[in-house]
Order: C-alpha cells, then structure tokens, then sequence
C-alpha cells in the first residue's frame, strides 16, 4: 500500500490554526494528502495563523483541497476512518487505532481518516459514511483531544503499522581519549587550579594523583578533554 497516498480529512475546522499544524503532523508522518470540507475560512490555507503553525510543512497545504461535502472528499476512497469518542447508534463498529490499522496495513485500501470540527465532532451521517469509528484510548475522565494532536497520534500509529522510519542513530565522537591527552589535561587543570588558589604547590595533598585517578576511572573521549580544557582555559582568563 502507498501510505503517502493517506487522506487525511478535516471536516468544518474552526480554527486556522488547527490546519497548520495538522499539516504540521501529517509531514512529520511522511503523509502529504489533506483535504478540508468546509472549513470556516475559505482562504484557511493562506491565512497566517496556517503557516505558521505549519512550521515547514507548507508544502502539504500548498498541494491541500477545500470541497464543500464529505463526499466529494472520499472520492477514490475505499475505506474510511471516523474519529470520534463514542460509537453511534446503527454506525460503524467502534475499533482502538492499533489493532484495526494492523489488519488494514495488509489490505489494498485507499485509506481515509476523517476528523470532526472542534467543538462539534462530526455528525451522524458522516460517521455513517465511514467503515469504523476510531476510538483513541484515553483517561475516562479527560477524553478531549486536540485536532492536531489526533492527527498526530494517528499519522503515527498508522505509520507504525506501516513499519514505522528506521531510527538514524546521532552521530558521537566517542573516541577514547589517549594516555598523551590524559596528561596534558591533568596539567593544564594543575596550573589553572594552582592559579586559582584550589591547589597549593608546597602542599598538594596527593590532589593530582585523585584527579588521575578519576579520569582513569571516567574512560574519558576525545570531545570530553576538550570540554575540560576548555574549562580550565575558562578559569586562566578569569583569573588574569
């Protein structure tokens, strides 16, 4: 299945907002498809509290669609997902996100999720439309979920039933510094402490071999001596 090929469907969205960063949780998702109906402005995906909280995905609202009826936006869909908190009478079977998208991530389906107003959800029919209410798992007590953040919980559940993105690992300099490093820095710290008054010359109270001993025991990098270089140069300025 081409999951780049989602619809994501915003019905009657109040606030400009809300679309931005939608499109916002959907490029993050690796998802590019957004389709409104009838959202309450017409310019919604020009208006500048869009863009903005679409922080760089303005590329999905440049290629998004406004229509007037849920039913233009499934066109060429064959299965819809209604979000909404409680199951309607005579509608869909009320399914958790997680176990429904495994079973659908193997199917030949051109999926659709579609997402209610703010302060109205969708509406009977709509749900109608869709073949299963998605229910997102949440404290009995507090059920509210932001429309972007439902966006995003299930671009991102959707995405891992699809396998997810690999995890690129952060680069490190985790080079071990060697024995020749390790006695420069302790001499560069014995002259700064010195200098400080940390350290008395005449009197060193066995200080250098702790120290050595520490970075010994601390298996020091490369990038962490020159931190602590770094921070003994620090001391030298202040102390001149």
């Amino acid at each position: 299945m081409d999951t780049d090929s989602t619809r994501f469907v915003l019905v009657g969205t109040s606030h400009a907002g809300n679309v931005g960063a939608a499109a916002r949780a959907m490029k993050v998702m690796g998802f590019s498809e957004l389709v409104l109906v009838a959202p309450r402005w017409p310019d919604v995906l020009e208006r500048d509290e869009t863009v903005a909280m679409a922080s760089g995905a303005i590329d999905v609202l440049a290629t998004a669609r406004v229509v007037a009826t849920l039913g233009e936006a499934l066109d060429g869909i064959t299965w819809a997902g209604a979000t909404a908190m409680t199951p309607r009478d005579f509608g869909p079977p009320a399914v958790a996100p997680r176990p429904a998208f495994e079973a659908l991530a193997a199917s030949r389906h051109r999926v659709a999720f579609v997402f209610g107003s703010e302060r109205f959800g969708l509406s009977n029919d709509d749900v109608y439309r869709c073949h299963a209410c998605l229910s997102i798992p949440t404290d009995p007590r507090y059920g509210s979920l932001n429309l972007a953040q439902a966006v995003q919980l299930l671009a991102y559940e959707w995405r891992q039933a699809q396998g997810g993105f690999p995890v690129v690992p952060r680069t490190v300099d985790d080079r071990l510094a060697d024995a020749v490093a390790i006695e420069a820095l302790l001499a560069h710290w014995q002259a700064s402490l010195a200098t400080l008054g940390y350290l008395d010359p005449a009197i060193p109270r066995k200080l250098m071999a702790r120290l050595q001993r520490l970075a010994n025991r601390a298996s020091l990098t490369v990038e962490e001596v020159q931190i602590l270089r770094g921070v003994a140069r620090a001391v030298d300025e202040r102390c001149r």
